[in-house]
C-alpha cells in the first residue's frame, strides 16, 4: 500500500517532490461515449447539468482509472457567459461557438467583466459540479477543473479571423481584450479553487506557436500568464496544444506547476529546456493512439513517456468522444507495469 494518496502523489508531481510513481491522470476532457452509457450522463445534457457533469467526470476515476476527476468536457463556458452564441452540440459533439460580439475593433471596448461572472447559467453548473466532486471524491483524489485562457477567449469573441488579422494590424486591441478576459479567468479560476479543484488547467492552444510567433506571445500574452500566476491561489497547469516548443523556455518562468503538451513536442527535449523549473504532463496521442489504435500501441507509448522522464502520465490533450475505454485504461496498466519492474 502506498503511503501517498492520488491527490498527495499529485501534488507532489507538480511541485517537484518526492513521490512513489508517476500519476495517471487527465487535465484536460475525459467525457466518452462508453463512460456516457455506463452513467446515463450523456452530452449535451453533461455540459448544462451539474449532476450529470459530475456523474460523468466521476467515470473518468471511477470506471477509466485516470488518478485524477476532471471538468467541465467543454471550451465554450466563459466564451457564452462573456457574449459568445453557442450551439448545444450533440452526443459526441462539444459545444461549441456560432456567433461572437466582437466583429470590428470598437467592439472590443464593450467587453468587460460581468458582476454575475459566477453566477452564470455555465459557470454556475461548473461550480456546482466542482462542489459535488469534491463532496465526493474527498481530499484523497484530486479535482482539476478547465478554464479557457485570456488568448483561447479572444479568438472565440472576436473571431479567429479578426484575432489573427489584429495581433499583426493592431497588436493593443488584441491586448486589451486580452487584459479584460484575464482578468475573467482570475477570478472564475479562483471560485473553482475555493469550491473545491485542487487544480486549475488553463487552456490556451491559441497562444501557441501554431497559431501566433514566439515573439507575439513573450510580447502580449506572456505578462498576462504571470498576472494570472500571481492572482490565482491555487496550483495551476497551462495546456497548449500543437508544437509548442519554442515557447517552453518562457512558459517555464510563467509561474504554473504543470504544462500539459501535445505529442507534437518531444518530452526528452522539453525536459531539457525546461529543467525544474516546471513540470511536464502528456503527451500519449488522443487522436493517432487512444483513439485509433489498439492498447498495445497505448502502452508502448505510455512507456515511452515514462522513459523520457514525464512527470504525469496522460493524454496530450482531451479525449476524443469515440475514444475505446479499454485504451484508456492501458494508460494505468503501463505505468504499473513500468514501476513493478
Amino acid at each position: 500500500m502506498s503511503k501517498f494518496t492520488l491527490k498527495k502523489r499529485f501534488e507532489n508531481a507538480l511541485k517537484g517532490e518526492a513521490f512513489d510513481m508517476v500519476p495517471v491522470c487527465s487535465v484536460t476532457q475525459t467525457g466518452t461515449l462508453e463512460l456516457m452509457g455506463m452513467t446515463g450522463a450523456y452530452w449535451p445534457q453533461a455540459n448544462y447539468n451539474a449532476e450529470k457533469m459530475a456523474s460523468l467526470a466521476l467515470a473518468g476515476y471511477e470506471i477509466a482509472g485516470f488518478e485524477n476527476v476532471r471538468c467541465p468536457f467543454c471550451t465554450t463556458v466563459l466564451a457564452e457567459t462573456l457574449g459568445c452564441t453557442v450551439d448545444e452540440g450533440s452526443i459526441d459533439i462539444q459545444p461549441y461557438v456560432t456567433d461572437f460580439p466582437c466583429k470590428k475593433k470598437k467592439d472590443v471596448r464593450d467587453i468587460a467583466v460581468p458582476d454575475l461572472l459566477l453566477e452564470s447559467r455555465r459557470t454556475s453548473v461548473v461550480l456546482d459540479a466542482v462542489e459535488i466532486l469534491k463532496g465526493k471524491v474527498g481530499e484523497d483524489v484530486p479535482v482539476v477543473a478547465g478554464v479557457v485562457g485570456p488568448a483561447g477567449l479572444a479568438s472565440m469573441l472576436a473571431g479567429m479571423k479578426n484575432y489573427l488579422m489584429w495581433f499583426v494590424t493592431n497588436p493593443e486591441v488584441v491586448e486589451e481584450l486580452m487584459g479584460v478576459l484575464t482578468d475573467a479567468c482570475i477570478r472564475y479560476a479562483n471560485a473553482l479553487l475555493e469550491r473545491g479543484a485542487d487544480a486549475v488547467t488553463l487552456i490556451d492552444s491559441e497562444a501557441g506557436p501554431d497559431i501566433i510567433s514566439p515573439q507575439m506571445f513573450e510580447t502580449s500574452v506572456f505578462p498576462l500568464y504571470r498576472k494570472f500566476c500571481r492572482e490565482v491561489k491555487g496550483l495551476k497547469i497551462l495546456h497548449m496544444c500543437g508544437d509548442a516548443t519554442a515557447v517552453l523556455d518562457p512558459l517555464a518562468d510563467a509561474g504554473f506547476e504543470g504544462i500539459s503538451i501535445e505529442e507534437k513536442v518531444g518530452v526528452s527535449f522539453a525536459k531539457e529546456i525546461v529543467g525544474n523549473r516546471v513540470h511536464l504532463i502528456g503527451n500519449v496521442s488522443p487522436s493517432d493512439t487512444l483513439l485509433t489504435k489498439g492498447t498495445d500501441a497505448v502502452m508502448i507509448e505510455a512507456v515511452a513517456c515514462l522513459e523520457d522522464g514525464i512527470d504525469i502520465l496522460a493524454p496530450g490533450c482531451g479525449l476524443a468522444p469515440h475514444t475505446p475505454l479499454e485504451n484508456i485504461k492501458a494508460l494505468l496498466r503501463a505505468r504499473n507495469t513500468y514501476f513493478s519492474q
